[in-house]
């Protein structure tokens, strides 16, 4: 396989990245701003970092979009993804819920963001060219203009956490730790007779995820108090 080809899925479901299932319920972003409560003590607070099961700063989710947001829910509550605690949160909330969550933070902060170049601002580095070309036919060419809007936005979304999802598809019988996306896992090990190769290196998906992260894009973390 081409390895443009090859790196597509991976980027796919990124962090970010990589749900089996689609919220289609329509979301209303004011009944979601009611319900975001359970979202503000991790999301709206700027350079929080996640300490269990694993150190990196949480996502940033305001102006991602409100249909990955949904799916990415659904994910942590059928166990698809593990997070302990986005795992629980998820347990309580119906797909309306979600879609309105979604909803919410999709267009939260976006008046005074700023525009985003269409086109790339950095070139990709040579080391991940040939790897990464095909990546904007679902990402867009600036990374930040999905394809399918269940598709998540990549530019700018912290490196760390892009880092950590990754690395969760070669996790095995980890309770609190792992991600089962069948396509995702195709992509980052190669099982064959029982045994289990990584496909990319650790170093190589950290790359990946540095310089998605140094990329302009929309998302941010918007300050909320619980006491709105």
């Amino acid at each position: 396989m081409n390895n443009a080809f090859s790196m597509l899925p991976l980027l796919l479901a990124l962090a970010g990245v990589g749900t089996t299932a689609q919220a289609a319920t329509a979301g209303d972003a004011a009944r979601g701003a009611k319900q975001a409560a359970i979202c503000i003590g991790c999301h709206g607070i700027v350079g929080y970092q996640a300490s269990f099961p694993e150190v990196y700063r949480v996502p940033m989710i305001a102006g991602q979009g409100g249909k990955y947001i949904a799916s990415a829910l659904l994910a942590y509550q059928k166990g698809d993804r593990k997070h302990p605690t986005m795992r629980g949160i998820a347990a309580s909330l119906t797909e309306q819920d979600m879609a309105d969550l979604g909803a919410y933070y999709e267009q939260l902060g976006q008046a005074t963001a700023k525009a985003v170049p269409a086109t790339l601002a950095t070139p990709v580095p040579d080391a991940l060219k040939d790897r990464m070309a095909a990546c904007v036919a679902c990402h867009g060419a600036n990374f930040n203009t999905p394809l399918d809007p269940a598709y998540p936005k990549l530019a700018g979304q912290y490196a760390d956490y892009l880092h950590s999802a990754l690395k969760q598809y070669h996790t095995d019988g980890n309770p609190q730790l792992g991600r089962s996306n069948a396509t995702m896992r195709a992509q980052v090990v190669q099982e064959a007779d029982g045994k289990k190769k990584l496909t990319f290196t650790n170093a190589e998906l950290k790359q990946v995820a540095q310089y998605l992260g140094a990329l302009p894009g929309d998302m941010r973390v918007v300050p909320q108090s619980r006491f709105r």
